[in-house]
This record gives C-alpha cells, sequence and structure tokens, in this order.
C-alpha cells in the first residue's frame, strides 16, 4: 500500500463554446495535456478513470482510450452529478493507494453549452452584454418541512435564505457582492469562460433566476474537460527532479454523500455532507482552515458559496456574512477563495469541475499561476458539491523540493 500520492500532471482545457469539438476531443486534449504535463504517456497508466454525466451510459472511457490509446487497461467510467470529476480522480487515487497499479489517469469532460439551465444560469455570450436565453424555475414541489422546489437554482437561493434566517447579516446586496468578487477574478484567468468584469449594479439588476440569485449570479453552462495523472510516492522518486518538483502532494482526498436526516429527504441538505467532507479532510491532512493558502470550494450559485465558507470551516459557524465582508476571500485577501474566476465566470461543465478546481489550486502550488498567482501558497482546498448527493474535498500541498 502506498500511502504517499501525487498529482504528477494535470490540465484543464479551455471553458466555454466548442462547437468544433465533441466530447471525446475535449477528453483528449484534457488527456494528453495532463501526460504532457507530467512527461508521461499512456503506456505508463495503469488505469483510466473517465467522467461524463450527460453521457454517463456511453462508455466515455473507451471511445477516449481509441483517441489517446487502447493499452488493456481497467477502464471506469464514472456518474457522480458535479462531482463527477472529483469521483473519477479519487477512483485513481484509490487504485494507487491501494498498490494496485502506480500511475492512473482521470478525465472529466461535459458538453453543456446552449444545453439551458442545469447548474446554472444563461450567461453573456460575448462582452457586449448579449446574452443567451435561459428559462426559469418558478414550480413548487413537494416538500418534507421546508418550502422550495426541486430545481438546481431553487435549492440553493432557499440554502441562502435559510442561512441569514438562522444567522443574519445576509442581504441581496451581498450576495450580489460575490458574484462581483468572481468577476473580477475571471479577468485574471485566460480559461475562464467568461472574462468580463462586471459592476454591482449589473449583477443585481440582472435577470432574477431564483431569489436572490441573479443570472451573472448562477454558474455557466459552458463545454470543456480536465484532466490529471496521480502518482505513487515511491514511483515519482524513480522520476527526474523536475517531476518531482513540479508533483503536487494529496494531502486528502474524501467523498462523503448525505447521511439520514429527517427533514431533508426530498430537498437535499448541501451543508452537512461538506461539513463532514471538510472535517475529515482536515483529519487526513493534518491541517486546519488556518492553514489554507487559497480555496476553490463550489460557488455554482453566489448564495453556495457564503454557506461554504461556514461549511469548510472557513470561519466560525454563522460568521459567514462578517468573513466575506472582511475581504478574506479577495485574491488579496487572508483566504482567498475562487480566484480562477468560481463557477460564476470560469464555468461548470459538470464532470470537468471537480478536477478543474484542483488544476486551479495545482497552478497555484506549482507557482504557475500567471498575473493571478497567490504568491507564496503552499497548501489548498479544492471542493466540489453534486446533489445526488455527494461532495468532493481534496486537500493538496506543494512539493518541499
Amino acid at each position: 500500500m502506498s500511502d504517499d500520492i501525487w498529482i504528477l500532471g494535470i490540465t484543464m482545457t479551455k471553458f466555454g463554446k466548442h462547437p468544433d469539438k465533441d466530447t471525446i476531443d475535449l477528453a483528449a486534449e484534457a488527456a494528453m495535456g495532463a501526460l504532457r504535463d507530467g512527461g508521461v504517456t499512456m503506456k505508463d497508466m495503469g488505469l483510466l478513470a473517465a467522467g461524463c454525466l450527460m453521457q454517463s451510459n456511453a462508455g466515455i472511457g473507451q471511445q477516449l482510450q481509441k483517441q489517446i490509446g487502447q493499452t488493456g487497461i481497467p477502464v471506469y467510467n464514472v456518474a457522480n452529478a458535479c462531482a463527477t470529476g472529483a469521483t473519477a480522480l479519487r477512483t485513481a487515487i484509490m487504485a494507487v493507494k491501494s498498490g494496485e497499479i502506480d500511475m492512473g489517469l482521470a478525465v472529466g469532460v461535459e458538453k453543456l453549452a446552449g444545453a439551458g439551465l442545469l447548474g446554472g444560469g444563461g450567461q453573456p455570450k460575448s462582452d457586449k452584454k448579449e446574452w443567451s436565453p435561459s428559462g426559469r424555475y418558478g414550480a413548487v414541489a413537494s416538500t418534507d418541512g421546508r418550502i422550495g422546489a426541486a430545481a438546481m437554482p431553487a435549492v440553493f437561493a432557499q440554502v441562502g435564505m435559510e442561512y441569514g434566517h438562522k444567522y443574519g447579516g445576509t442581504s441581496f446586496e451581498l450576495f450580489a457582492r460575490i458574484a462581483e468578487k468572481n468577476h473580477a477574478h475571471s479577468t485574471l484567468n485566460p480559461l475562464a469562460a467568461y472574462t468580463k468584469r462586471m459592476t454591482l449594479e449589473e449583477i443585481m439588476n440582472d435577470v432574477m433566476i431564483a431569489y436572490p440569485n441573479t443570472r451573472s449570479m448562477c454558474s455557466a453552462n459552458c463545454d470543456g474537460a480536465a484532466a490529471a495523472v496521480v502518482v505513487s510516492g515511491a514511483k515519482l522518486k524513480t522520476l527526474s527532479l523536475e517531476q518531482q518538483r513540479r508533483a503536487i502532494k494529496v494531502k486528502a482526498s474524501v467523498l462523503t454523500s448525505d447521511p439520514y436526516e429527517e427533514g431533508c429527504q426530498v430537498l437535499p441538505n448541501v451543508n452537512t455532507l461538506t461539513k463532514n467532507a471538510a472535517r475529515i479532510a482536515y483529519e487526513q491532512a493534518g491541517v486546519g482552515p488556518q492553514d489554507l493558502d487559497l480555496v476553490e470550494l463550489h460557488d455554482c450559485f453566489a448564495t453556495a458559496e457564503l454557506v461554504h465558507y461556514d461549511n469548510l470551516g472557513l470561519c466560525e459557524e454563522g460568521g459567514a456574512a462578517d468573513f466575506f465582508m472582511s475581504g478574506a476571500t479577495w485574491r488579496d485577501g487572508s483566504t482567498p477563495v475562487n480566484v480562477s474566476g468560481g463557477l460564476e465566470s470560469k464555468g461548470h461543465p459538470i464532470a470537468a469541475t471537480g478536477i478543474a478546481n484542483i488544476w486551479e489550486v495545482c497552478h497555484h502550488l506549482r507557482g504557475e499561476a500567471g498575473d493571478r498567482q497567490i504568491e507564496g501558497a503552499k497548501v489548498g482546498l479544492a471542493h466540489v458539491i453534486g446533489l445526488g448527493s455527494a461532495c468532493g474535498v481534496h486537500i493538496l500541498e506543494k512539493s518541499g523540493l
């Protein structure tokens, strides 16, 4: 059994609309990029884990092999809501950790452009304020102790409103300010789907999807892929010093689902499974929230980002509003959150998101994040949540070389 697991290579494609590429093209671009980034080939891989939610029955992994190399290795096709990519990565991590293989490849890919509202809302087609059509959710589903709808915009609107009702300090403007931060951060990310800075007024006056989230406070449906190569510590020692220097240690890899809660059998509780995942991850990694230099969390809506400050222990219980208003989560703050632009700007090609969040953290730890680099970053956390339910938390650490 190998205790040390490292991310050797990792890549994400440009997120956005790719009308000239199909799902396999995008997956192959990411997979080959991750292999190239790690300085290895498909011949070195002992396993392929491939995630694609919208084509979960299509054998994405086997189709991908025909593009990048059919070597006869095991293929796991993964589907786990918005945590699909993180689950694919965890599949590869577990295989390496077990000692069955010493190197594995995980890929997450999705084609969503023009798919309408799945996990978020419509977004601008360009910097000229042109907007793609998007539907609205208004129907009320049957409930079990809560009032709301089963559609994702309504679920996460309810989550944010409930947090404010319980702890106070929230407002429509505060949630809009979270989106303002993420759109500002995206201007430094050339791989983000949308890189237009938006004013607070533009965000608040945008089309209302599910109060208090307007369209520009929702994650953006788009196309994209991300991939990662994981390697055992023993195998890494046989590779070049440059490969060892750029490798990022996986200090914790955790996946949780909802425990039974009487009040949440219709509308899921996005808080409990994240709190559980974060607690286990901190224990595995031997670090605490105060040790994190940056966080990429699942801001499928602005309301989601706020509650996850609390769920991930970045602030004291009930203190998320004050934590945000302190400026802590801006890229020059004490705990930068979503310096990539987050799902609201970077985009949310569902199965790619879990690995893309890890890609962002890895690049800061390597010192390769360009203009948005968090200087001196050594430890980072990536979080993703999929309603169904699944939550993935990974804590990553810079190589000591």
